[in-house]
């Protein structure tokens, strides 16, 4: 039997909504509907959604603050969907996690193209998810998010998680500072920045974060995952 996906439509054009969701439901999808930030988180925190369609000017808060949000701890697929046809945006849509970005002008047929396409592309992610990563003492489990230190469960953010991970699945390559600061921070930031969220990650991980053994710095340059 066919999935049947919920996408969540968020716009402030009431119009825009209506007609996607006209779309939408008509190639089989289900819809909900949000008209401002607020209103999408409250259907995210209730229902399960498999696909958010997400206008970036709204009243309030943006979508690109929504969809930091939606990234503190989900990895939903994002698609931001414009007025604006800047690189300047969809540049940053994308480097804050979007999955793509549609320019309002595209036709609703093209909008729910994208949408199927996406979708697709989740769900070889969630296949590719399903793995183990274990490189001595320390475990990865990347379907359940779970970091285990010699089988003993380690807690961690968000961020925390996502950084080492990063280095796992990059064992031995060197990430400069200026690479980790656009991942995680936007661009926003300085090398103090990235010490300090790594000393932390280091407390968690590591016996003796002083003398690390898994995150090792590079001397001037940054950090790699010593994956031995």
């Amino acid at each position: 039997m066919k999935e049947m996906h919920t996408i969540l439509v968020v716009d402030d054009d009431i119009s825009i909504v209506e007609l996607l969701r006209d779309f939408l439901e008509n190639d089989g999808f289900y819809v909900k509907t949000a008209y401002d930030t607020s209103q999408a988180l409250a259907v995210l925190n209730k229902e399960i959604i498999h696909c958010v369609i997400l206008d970036i000017m709204m009243p309030g808060q943006t979508g690109f603050d929504l969809c930091r949000q939606i990234r503190a701890d989900s990895n939903i697929p994002i698609l931001f969907l414009s007025a604006r046809s800047d690189d300047v945006d969809k540049i940053r849509g994308l480097t804050l996690g979007g999955d793509d970005y549609i320019v309002k002008t595209a036709s609703p047929g093209e909008i729910v193209a994208r949408v199927k396409a996406v979708l697709r592309r989740s769900s070889s992610q969630l296949e590719y998810n399903r793995r183990v990563l274990k490189y001595g003492r320390l475990t990865l489990d990347l379907s359940t998010r779970e970091v285990l230190v010699d089988e003993r469960i380690i807690s961690l953010t968000p961020k925390e998680y996502e950084l080492l991970r990063l280095f796992v699945e990059h064992p031995k390559y060197v990430f400069s500072y200026d690479q980790l600061l656009e991942k995680f921070w936007d661009g926003v930031g300085d090398k103090h920045t990235v010490r300090v969220q790594l000393s932390r990650l280091r407390e968690k991980i590591e016996d003796e974060p002083n003398h690390p053994q898994f995150i090792i710095n590079v001397w001037g340059i940054g950090y790699r995952f010593r994956g031995e």
